[in-house]
């Protein structure tokens, strides 16, 4: 049998056990309240549909395109970012489309990074943070996000003494998917920092900047002065523009990084159908409110499901950002561990959730929520764990 070495690599995706679970019991005619992946369900705002709708019609938007995006969508991506940011761009050097998120952060690594050289990377974590990595047949040294003495970058800069050779890479996203932590200008100010002292570059994912409650204001890493020295944000419109099927996004920042990602990009792709970067750039240059239309959605999801889990004796914190809610698994589940609970849960309750290990060892004893059902499902979800919860049965240690 052929022997892939990159591939032998890459480990089983615990995450596809429930998702497998799931599809099965679905065949089989159960009614899955599903709050397992975040994959938004909000329909893309009419005025982007009725744009590509008009640009897939135009016959000179069907022949290859730029992999970099057309000129208008890198110029209403930095537009967009001075708005919301006050961060001056150049669409030229210092911005280029991306087919989602994951593809430009994926390419990005894939771009900068070789073997021999190291990332550091939060665990838990989005797992297309460190596979990225590994993908690239660089190396990955995890650095915990939920526990150990200070905060995340103190506990990276005690890591740093005792890592051989000295790491390349940051790897960082807040808000942050699955833990939903949040955090404030100066943490970046800090980061920056750390970066020019170790020669660090650093990866910013910003997917969850617009999904932000109760009065936070998520900030960007380039906010800080100098940050474009050593760093690269990405910006996902699958959330906030509801545009997930759409695959866009974009990374901005330094352009040495910008500018890897972009020659690798053109031997690699042509870039996104053209009608779609046409509509994204509408997208982009329109009106804020259907992001913010979409953002109390998601808060109202987020009360019901917080607020209605701890009427029945199930407590975790709301988040300020993301579309997820993190909870702790239930004391008398515990010793199940995240990925055995998540199918107990599936097969008593009825309800998918993701288990905190697919995330990193560190996710280890909690599951992730993923609001993307209406809240109607969401009552229903919280009426078929209810039972589970004031009835516990024996449970089977993992």
């Amino acid at each position: 049998m052929e022997e892939f070495p990159r591939i032998k690599r890459l480990p089983p995706y615990v995450l596809a056990v429930v998702t497998d679970l799931k599809a099965k019991m679905r065949k089989a005619g159960e009614d899955i309240i599903d709050l397992g992946m975040g994959n938004p369900d909000l329909p893309t705002p009419k005025h982007i549909v009725d744009k590509l709708i008009e640009a897939s019609r135009n016959p000179r938007n069907h022949r290859y395109s730029a992999s970099r995006g057309i000129p208008k969508l890198r110029l209403a991506i930095c537009n967009w970012y001075k708005r919301k940011f006050h961060v001056e761009l150049d669409p030229d050097t210092e911005a280029i489309a991306t087919i989602g998120a994951k593809e430009g952060l994926s390419h990005l690594v894939l771009a900068v990074m070789g073997p021999g050289d190291i990332a550091l990377v939060p665990n838990p974590t989005y797992p297309i943070h460190a596979y990225s990595v590994i993908i690239a047949n660089a190396d990955v040294r995890s650095i915990s996000l939920t526990s150990g003495e200070g905060d995340f970058l103190d506990r990276t800069r005690r890591a740093m003494k005792t890592i051989w050779p000295k790491p390349k890479l940051l790897i960082i996203s807040f808000p942050h998917n699955p833990t939903t932590e949040v955090v404030d200008l100066d943490f970046f100010r800090r980061i920056v920092e750390f970066a020019k002292e170790h020669e660090l570059l650093v990866v910013h994912d910003l997917a969850y900047a617009d999904l932000v409650f109760d009065g936070y204001k998520a900030p960007s890493i380039l906010q800080v002065p100098g940050a474009k020295d050593v760093a690269v944000e990405l910006y996902s419109m699958s959330k906030g523009y509801s545009m997930p099927g759409w695959r866009v996004g974009f990374v901005v920042g330094n352009r040495h990084m910008v500018g890897a990602l972009t020659r690798i990009k053109s031997y690699l792709d042509y870039g996104m159908f053209q009608a779609i970067q046409v509509a994204s750039t509408v997208a982009l240059n329109g009106p804020y409110r259907v992001v913010e239309e979409a953002v109390e959605v998601y808060r109202k999801r987020r009360d019901c499901l917080v607020d209605g889990f701890a009427r029945i004796g199930w407590d975790f914190p709301k988040p300020q950002g993301t579309m997820f809610v993190w909870a702790p698994i239930p004391e008398p589940f515990r010793a199940m561990g995240s990925v055995e609970f998540s199918k107990f849960l599936l097969t008593k309750g009825k309800v998918a959730v993701s288990p905190g290990f697919g995330f990193g060892e560190h996710g280890e004893g909690f599951v992730r929520f993923a609001l993307v059902e209406n809240e109607h499902r969401i009552r229903q979800a919280i009426r078929g764990t209810k039972a589970i919860l004031q009835a516990p049965v024996k449970v089977r240690v993992r």
